[in-house]
């Protein structure tokens, strides 16, 4: 039996000396590796967090204390530590473990949080409730050192440090979000991160004078106490105790024995601290720390001795994205590129390479990211700005009073947009539709295959009046769709009569055509069409559907206030059903599992349109 074997919860882990901590470290990494290579998951983030999630748990009383975990990507130790070890060998499947904290599978998880830059105002909160009760808990935020490239992470700082409050921010530094971090504030912690001189000096002092007959230790203990002049001048880390939040590092985030000093410390203290610890992104697995991409942040099926893919990836939405952008910033000097710390998964990373003074990595800030385009737009620039459809949420004010008041050609590229699936609900890219809905003077695409993705994509750098927006779905790319014919400016795809018209927004094209088959075979005159672009609603839809007995509308985005209650407004009163996401948070699973769960699958809305002309019929 291992010493994994014996960890049941937290409260095992207090039994354990330095030497079985060190073994079980090694055997999570090991457990790690060979689980996330069978399931796909982030693995490098979660390799780097093992002795800190240790320590922690080792000093604080999880759940009475709470622990916020900021990324919620980095908690599979966490896991692991309280009692859900056996549900790795369904991760981030349907039924099985989330990848994320879930507060159905444990009282240990106190947010459903993977938006970064969060914890902190969740922690700044519940101080303040419990403080109010009298309620002797402490409050922990984990937070990267990404994290704190988003300016609601600084929000939040502002309160904590305005009060006594117990609470421990620990920041888990490893110089990386997605990639390397970027900004002032990772320059800054880079100084402190490579500042060693009061380490070694009060290193030296410990060693020299605890040495010292009768009078090393009162001196030493007198240097101790004096240790913030001494910081300030040998290391630059006053940013964090000038806001009034002391100070402790930085630390050594794979030493267990100074983790747990520095943190019982920590919880000691009767108001906010910063437990700055340096971590290594992909920590004791040779395939991950030899990555200088990304350290494996995310993985898909792998071989767990190379960490090479065990299948060879196809074509994918985003490398469609990112060659069309890179073909077409070669004949427009204007187009330029902003990412919200992923220059890869967004497809920008290879812009950058060819474009490396046209290509803007703001960190995680999606608000500054669409304000800083809003800019480059009024200086004559067109900005491309490639987020995940989940996190535009964060930036809707700024998408609508920013960009859009002022008429700004500023592009935004919505990848993973619909239902993602694997990741769960709060990557369910499922609330753009209804939010740029209602934007006065957006236009947004939904293209259906990789051509029309680059054919829309071309058309949006086109535009100079206003802002526009193009989203597609995560994954591989679907084979082309050919229309029969253009009327307008929607495409024609499948044609059996004009009774019905199925209404397709984007790769729900290919369900539709597939939908409109069956529906054929029943004797339903059906025509499909892809609209394109599909908000606002197109002239040519209206023309098209305005004689139809009914129009049904699909997409893979939330049905109240999407496309189809855009349609049902311009063509009132021809009937139109609505077929789209229910208004709820999906649990994880497969992204075609979940789709047929909410009827969008051929036979799903074939029965949908079936029923809804009986409906008319009575």
């Amino acid at each position: 039996m291992g010493e994994i074997d014996r960890i049941e919860g937290p409260q095992d882990l207090s039994a354990l000396d330095e030497e079985q901590l060190a073994v079980l470290a090694e055997e999570i990494r090991e457990f790690l590796v060979h689980s996330v290579s069978r399931t796909g998951g982030h693995l490098g983030p979660n390799l780097g967090v093992v002795e800190l999630t240790i320590a922690l748990h080792r000093v604080f009383d999880s759940p009475r204390d709470a622990i916020l975990w900021d990324t919620g990507h980095q908690t599979y130790v966490h896991k692991i530590l309280t009692g859900r070890r056996e549900g790795f060998t369904h991760l981030r499947q349907a039924g099985g473990l989330s990848g994320y904290p879930s507060r159905a599978e444990s009282q240990h998880d106190w947010i459903e949080n993977s938006h970064a830059s969060t914890a902190l105002s969740y922690a700044d909160g519940l101080a303040k409730a419990w403080q109010m009760t009298g309620e002797e808990r402490r409050v922990v935020a984990v937070v990267g050192d990404g994290s704190l490239t988003g300016g609601m992470a600084w929000e939040a700082l502002n309160n904590i440090a305005a009060a006594d409050r117990r609470v421990v921010i620990v920041v888990n530094d490893n110089g990386r979000s997605y990639g390397p971090t970027i900004g002032g504030i990772a320059h800054h912690l880079g100084t402190l991160r490579t500042t060693q001189g009061y380490e070694r000096f009060l290193g030296w002092g410990r060693r020299t004078l605890t040495r010292t007959p009768v009078v090393g230790r009162p001196v030493y203990e007198t240097l101790h106490g004096v240790k913030k002049g001494v910081k300030d001048i040998i290391t630059p880390q006053g940013m964090f105790e000038d806001l009034g939040i002391k100070y402790l590092g930085p630390i050594d985030g794979h030493n267990l024995s100074d983790l747990e000093t520095t943190l019982a410390h920590a919880a000691r203290f009767p108001g906010p601290v910063i437990v700055h610890c340096l971590t290594q992104k992909g920590r004791g697995y040779a395939p991950a720390e030899n990555d200088e991409a990304d350290r494996f942040h995310g993985v898909g099926v792998i071989d767990p001795v190379t960490g090479r893919p065990t299948a060879a990836p196809g074509p994918t939405w985003t490398g469609v994205f990112s060659k069309t952008l890179i073909r077409e910033a070669g004949r427009r000097p204007e187009v330029v590129a902003i990412t919200a710390a992923m220059p890869g998964p967004t497809g920008l990373a290879d812009f950058a390479a060819v474009y490396p003074d046209r290509c803007f990595d703001v960190g995680i800030a999606e608000q500054h990211a669409v304000t800083s385009a809003a800019g480059l737009a009024m200086g004559g620039a067109h900005p491309v700005v490639a987020v995940y459809a989940t996190f535009l949420n964060r930036a809707y004010d700024q998408v609508l009073l920013d960009a859009a008041m002022h008429r700004l050609p500023v592009t935004l590229v919505l990848d993973r947009a619909g239902v993602t699936g694997d990741d769960g609900a709060s990557h369910n890219g499922m609330w753009d539709l209804p939010l740029l809905a209602g934007v006065p003077g957006m236009r947004v695409a939904a293209p259906r295959d990789g051509d029309t993705l680059a054919e829309e994509l071309t058309a949006a750098l086109d535009v100079t009046d206003g802002p526009t927006a193009v989203r597609f779905p995560k994954g591989a790319l679907p084979d082309p769709l050919p229309a029969l014919r253009r009327s307008g400016t929607l495409d024609v795809l499948a044609e059996w009569g004009d009774d019905v018209v199925l209404v397709g927004v984007g790769p729900m094209a290919q369900i539709c055509v597939a939908a409109g088959e069956l529906l054929a075979e029943e004797g339903v005159e059906v025509t499909v069409i892809d609209p394109r672009w599909v908000l606002p609603v197109p002239e040519s839809l209206v023309d098209l559907a305005r004689g139809a007995r009914l129009v049904a509308v699909v997409e893979d985005g939330n049905r109240v206030g999407g496309v189809g209650a855009a349609v049902a407004a311009a063509l009132t009163p021809v009937p139109v059903l609505a077929l789209g996401v229910a208004p709820e948070f999906l649990a994880h699973g497969r992204r075609a599992d979940l789709l047929a769960e909410q009827g969008l699958t051929p036979a799903g809305v074939a029965e949908s349109v079936t029923k809804a002309l009986v409906g008319l019929d009575r």
